[in-house]
């Protein structure tokens, strides 16, 4: 507790320090352009908006933002096998985000988040950041021209595989999740690279290059008797798609993602959060802590060697109704494994927005979402004592959400869920057999 204060105040002083108007011209999210709210007003914003005029530059210009969640819980699970851990009802650690937006030149701005408080690192830290170019600093009207169509990103950052991650739950900043927790298979990460989009109309393309893990690595691989390759690839990622504004109350998005590395000293495509489930302790042992065991109620399919994955989202809204699709399928192995394994999973879910006249405006909704994986354990390799374990049949998780939320401000969320998730197919003698949780979550939200 007394290092999370010390670096809540480290942080505290760092902010109001270059605040001081004799250092820094402080602005609001919107006067610095090309960027998603982090409030209400960024709800169902995919890739940030680029401008169609970048804003006058005279000086650099800050931003600062924030999202803050606290968790009450009341869950309870169950197993064949027992030596689960003792959970009751009761508050989860509080999350919080510090955001940090500066313009530094006409169509080029910077960002930087940092994680102020998780349940899998307490201490503070930083997610990433990156430098967006909307306009580059050559004279020209061929670099205006192309950069009329044409966005890139530099940076230590969230990579942009798949939708699902823009309405997903990210420690603090909880906000534009309208459910409590993130998909089964999180696919989330933050890699060292870059990405470039084309946007024309309701048309859009990226793509992308990063290092695959979650930290930069310059150590060699180690050759095991599985995989004698000790070659590191970068990771590959690619999307596209079409989002229109059809009329005033009809929006359609459609989008494919693809992303690849075929030799990696350990991808963290499904282990890149940084923050934690938000889901304190369902299915962990007896023996587990919060942080130890911070992904509860996910699953990993622990490609950590090399993986091909793709996703298809599909979106639409009309009028205060709203679906979210995805169905992913991916492949890949670990180090110690000669042949490859798939996962597959399905998602949907709707959302339905109250606007009564000018009454409400959206600011309460209720949901409900279906989140299934079917996926391949990795073998386990034998030891001195134990012979090699090979899983010859798929495991199945299922879970069923129903959620409703209600905006006190656009700053302020008040939002709950019921969840109830099963655990199928899972070996005999696995803590996850005949597993299930169930119960009810509430999330208090600031967003700014």
């Amino acid at each position: 507790m007394k290092t999370q204060i010390s670096n809540l105040l480290k942080v505290a002083g760092v902010a109001l320090l270059m605040s001081t108007p004799a250092l820094v011209h402080a602005q609001n999210a919107t006067e610095l352009g090309s960027i998603r709210a982090y409030d209400k007003s960024g709800i169902n914003v995919f890739e940030a908006p680029k401008d169609s005029v970048n804003k006058p530059f005279d000086k650099i210009k800050i931003n600062w933002g924030a999202g803050f969640v606290q968790g009450f819980q009341n869950l309870k699970h169950s197993n064949t096998n027992g030596g689960l851990y003792k959970i009751s009802p009761g508050f989860n650690t509080a999350n919080a985000n510090l955001y940090m937006d500066i313009q530094l030149g006409e169509g080029i701005r910077m960002n930087l988040t940092s994680y102020l408080a998780a349940r899998h690192h307490n201490e503070t830290w930083v997610k990433g950041g990156y430098i967006q170019f909307n306009k580059l600093p050559f004279e020209g009207e061929f670099w205006d021209e192309i950069m009329k169509y044409v966005t890139i990103q530099i940076g230590h950052t969230e990579i942009n595989y798949g939708d699902q991650h823009f309405r997903r739950t990210d420690g603090g900043n909880a906000i534009y999740n309208p459910f409590i927790e993130n998909y089964i298979m999180d696919a989330f990460n933050t890699e060292i690279g870059g990405e470039v989009y084309v946007r024309k109309g309701a048309f859009f393309g990226m793509v992308g290059v990063g290092n695959g893990t979650v930290r930069g690595y310059i150590d060699s691989l180690v050759a095991t008797p599985q995989d004698g390759n000790i070659h590191k690839n970068p990771s590959l990622y690619f999307k596209a798609g079409v989002d229109k504004q059809v009329n005033p109350d009809v929006r359609l998005r459609l989008s494919g993602s693809f992303y690849n590395q075929a030799s990696s000293s350990g991808n963290s495509l499904y282990s890149g959060d940084r923050t934690g489930s938000n889901y304190y302790m369902p299915m962990e042992p007896v023996t587990g802590t919060y942080a130890a065991n911070a992904t509860s109620g996910r699953f990993n399919p622990g490609f950590t060697k090399n993986v091909n994955a793709a996703m298809v989202n599909g979106f639409a809204k009309v009028k205060g109704f709203e679906v979210f699709a995805t169905y992913e399928q991916s492949k890949g192995r670990n180090k110690n494994e000669i042949s490859t394994r798939k996962a597959e999973q399905y998602a949907i879910e709707g959302i339905y927005r109250f606007t009564i006249g000018n009454k409400l405006n959206e600011n309460l909704f209720i949901g409900a979402r279906y989140n299934t994986v079917s996926a391949r354990l990795a073998n386990v390799a034998a030891t001195a004592t134990t012979a090699a374990i090979t899983y010859n049949e798929d495991v199945n998780l299922n879970r069923y959400e129903l959620a409703g939320g209600w905006f006190l401000t656009k700053n302020i969320l008040l939002k709950g869920e019921y969840v109830n998730q099963k655990y199928k197919d899972y070996p005999t003698n696995t803590l996850l057999n005949g597993g299930k949780f169930h119960g009810y979550v509430i999330h208090a939200v600031v967003g700014f």
